[in-house]
């Protein structure tokens, strides 16, 4: 190996290197922020709300929208596809929009799960009250009394 090979490879290793080393620097100086759209709860899992607007990477590229909207979408994708006559490009579109019709009704659980807590917890308080009065009507009438009962006369 001649004198300026061996120079060029030196040098490209170096630059190597330190091109690693600056990628590196700034890989370090980064914010450290959560990956994905930072809205997930503290499990992983997408917080149930039916506004809560999706990033879907579907056969077709990114779509956006709700999980209603994503559903209605890749069902007419779907329907399209396969009036077309390509059948997997269709399959993979009603795969995107069950997943979807999955979150829907999951949301849709938990709504209904979250109106069930807060009744049980409504009924609960109007029942503390409701105890609450029964007491002070027996603590209005005084201990040393038996409380009265009338007498009819015959």
């Amino acid at each position: 190996m001649g004198t300026d090979q061996f120079t060029s490879r030196i040098h490209r290793q170096i630059k190597k290197v330190s091109g690693n080393a600056m990628n590196m620097k700034r890989v370090r100086n980064r914010p450290q922020r959560p990956s994905g759209s930072g809205s997930r709860n503290l499990n992983g899992q997408i917080p149930l709300n039916r506004n809560h607007v999706f990033d879907s990477n579907g056969p077709e590229g990114r779509i956006r929208g709700t999980a209603q909207q994503l559903f209605e979408k890749y069902l007419q994708l779907g329907r399209d596809a396969t009036s077309s006559g390509d059948r997997v490009t269709a399959e993979a579109f009603f795969q995107h929009a069950e997943h979807y019709f999955r979150i829907i009704n999951a949301m849709a659980q938990a709504a209904q799960q979250a109106q069930m807590e807060r009744q049980e917890r409504a009924n609960r308080h109007r029942a503390s009250y409701a105890s609450a009065d029964m007491g002070e009507e027996q603590m209005a009438q005084p201990m040393d009394e038996a409380p009265s009962e009338e007498v009819i006369p015959q």
